[in-house]
């Protein structure tokens, strides 16, 4: 093998890392998560009155674990479009910090491309990527459409199964199903602690976030104080890091 051939090989290699299906086998971790999300919201919107027809197209468009869980409520509850649209607007204002952090990977894409990578931007999809950012320090275009396709497809589809199945569920709280979103978050807030290993400075930073929420969330909104406690959380771990 000659210098140049192994020139040649040796950027092969990280392209092929990087690839689209290289994404879709590193989503493949979060799908159960997915699964049993989709499922629980799928459940919910049902039993909320909405059809399925209705229940597809709010997770093709809306696509938002939380925001589903909380319209489902509220259109149960018979609030109004504009109440809805506007909670759940605050609730994913966080969507903001996620893709101002990933943003920095794309800057070299046009404003279209970096709009197919954000639209289908989600908590795990992110979570996944920025654990990606910190092993390789970048973020292939193909690998992310990878990871968000995968995850999307497999949110539609556990949807659609859940509001099958929805129908002959009538109380998805006393199968502790409403409780499904939170549990997923908190799993993937553990996972990303024992990865760091850096335990300490994790728990201090989380236990300001959790004082900053309650405070904010008690004199305002609770939305609020979850946007907050995240901008505060991730300023105090920026400082900290930048001071080694």
């Amino acid at each position: 093998m000659n210098l140049e051939t192994a020139r040649i090989d040796s950027h092969a290699a990280p392209e092929h890392e990087d690839s689209f299906i290289k994404g879709v086998k590193d989503c493949l971790p979060t799908l159960l998560g997915y699964l049993s999300i989709g499922f629980a919201a799928g459940v919910v919107e049902k039993t909320a009155g909405l059809t399925i027809p209705e229940i597809a197209m709010m997770s093709i468009i809306l696509y938002a674990g939380s925001a589903q869980f909380i319209a489902a409520g509220m259109i149960a509850a018979g609030s109004t479009a504009s109440s809805i649209v506007i909670t759940i607007l605050f609730v994913n204002l966080r969507h903001l910090l996620l893709s101002a952090a990933l943003s920095p990977y794309f800057r070299h894409l046009t404003p279209l491309r970096n709009l197919l990578i954000g639209s289908l931007l989600t908590d795990e999809t992110f979570g996944v990527a920025i654990t990606e950012s910190a092993k390789k320090n970048k973020i292939s275009e193909k690998w992310m459409h990878g990871l968000n396709i995968t995850a999307y497809l497999n949110w539609i589809l556990a949807n659609l199964a859940g509001a099958f199945l929805g129908q002959w569920i009538s109380n998805p709280e006393k199968l502790g199903l409403d409780f499904a979103l939170p549990a997923m978050f908190i799993g993937l807030l553990v996972l990303t602690i024992l990865s760091r290993s850096k335990y300490a400075m994790d728990i201090i930073v989380g236990l300001i976030a959790m004082l900053i929420a309650i405070v904010v969330s008690l004199v305002w909104s609770a939305s609020m104080g979850v946007i907050a406690a995240t901008i505060a959380a991730s300023t105090i771990g920026m400082v900290v890091e930048k001071s080694k």
